[in-house]
């Protein structure tokens, strides 16, 4: 589960664009979820927003540092062993990068709190042609996301294509709220926020 983080410049990992982008659209302090959170570059920026964080990674290792900070519960959990979603709910965000196991997507919605923001991203069919992952049970089908959320969550935004940075990738990405209220929109923040 623990995905690859580096940097082009050799440094940590940079947070992705698409998470800092929709990041105001969850509720200031709120409880987020940073799933399969890897060497933590999401929880980092969670925590440097005020936001409270459950980093949530078979591998916690990377994470160890972020254990010693009182906002940030660190959970080493397999999240693909088949066993029911312990995680609880009542998140005000929930955070998935570079990771896809589709028998989550309903244990996604259901913990999310009302208005609660899901921003995901990853990896999708044709990635094969940039390297790993190239196995299509690792890579998203043509609007796989939309088809997955868009009929329960409020979509704000969804892309598909071709990544350049920070390596070229063919990817997929939505935000969506968690709003019975579809008629009111909260405002887009700017495609170029960080």
């Amino acid at each position: 589960m623990t995905k690859p983080e580096h940097s082009t410049r050799g440094g940590p990992a940079v947070p992705s664009r698409w998470v800092r982008r929709f990041l105001p659209l969850i509720r200031p302090g709120g409880r987020v979820l940073d799933l399969a959170a890897g060497g933590g570059r999401h929880s980092r920026l969670l925590r440097a927003h005020g936001y409270r964080v459950v980093a949530v990674d078979r591998d916690v290792a990377g994470l160890a540092e972020l254990a010693a900070d009182a906002g940030c519960e660190v959970v080493a959990l397999d999240l693909e062993d088949g066993r029911p979603w312990s995680l609880g709910g009542g998140y005000d965000g929930i955070i998935a990068t570079n990771y896809l196991h589709r028998p989550l997507f309903p244990d996604l919605v259901r913990a999310l709190a009302a208005d609660g923001v899901l921003v995901y991203e990853t990896f999708a069919v044709g990635n094969e042609r940039f390297g790993k992952p190239s196995d299509p049970a690792f890579l998203l089908r043509p609007g796989e996301l939309l088809e997955a959320f868009g009929s329960i969550l409020t979509v704000i935004a969804f892309e598909q294509g071709v990544a350049a940075e920070p390596r070229p990738a063919a990817i997929q990405r939505i935000a969506a709220i968690n709003s019975a209220a579809r008629e009111s929109l909260p405002p887009l923040p700017p495609a170029g926020a960080n």
